[in-house]
């Protein structure tokens, strides 16, 4: 089975749509780093990352990782680690996954521009959580309650389609 993102707001899985939300700038087959697109195309999903300290581990067949304070996903063009997640260290740029805010209380990546990434290409694409449907920085952003759902719904093997 495989997810499909249509119209820029509706996530389809097997019988069930779900409101989404996706980048301010709408969708994209050419993404790079900070343009605030989701990236067109079908991909597959990484692990769930979930903060222990504020959620339970979810219902999910997929892996699932704690989220630490010290975890970070690099967005940094020039380093070697660029959109895989890291240690936090000084003097690498990177996405800080243990936040202040509710949106990486779970998060799936989507693994676009994954395997041999490109530099600037884009990182740190996830499907992530949103409360008020609030455009994002190029991710897909559902609901706690549809975002726990789709955990139980998903296999390793599900792919997205974003369309």
């Amino acid at each position: 089975m495989t997810i499909v993102i249509k119209n820029k707001q509706s996530l389809f899985f097997d019988d069930f749509k779900f409101y989404c939300c996706v980048g301010k700038k709408g969708l994209t087959r050419n993404k790079f780093e900070g343009d605030k697109k989701t990236p067109k195309g079908i991909y597959t999903l990484g692990n769930l990352y979930y903060r222990a300290d504020r959620v339970k581990k979810p219902e999910t067949s997929l892996k699932c990782i704690k989220i630490k304070k010290n975890m970070g996903w690099c967005n940094d063009i020039n380093n070697k680690f660029y959109n895989k997640e890291i240690k936090i260290k000084k003097r690498v740029k990177y996405e800080k996954l243990f936040r202040n805010d509710y949106k990486y209380d779970y998060f799936i990546p989507i693994k676009y521009n994954w395997h041999k990434p490109e530099k600037n290409k884009g990182s740190a694409i996830f499907i992530h959580i949103t409360k008020n449907y609030k455009p994002t920085a190029g991710c897909v952003a559902l609901l706690v309650k549809d975002f726990l759902i789709l955990a139980k719904l998903i296999k390793k093997n599900t792919k997205i389609n974003i369309v």
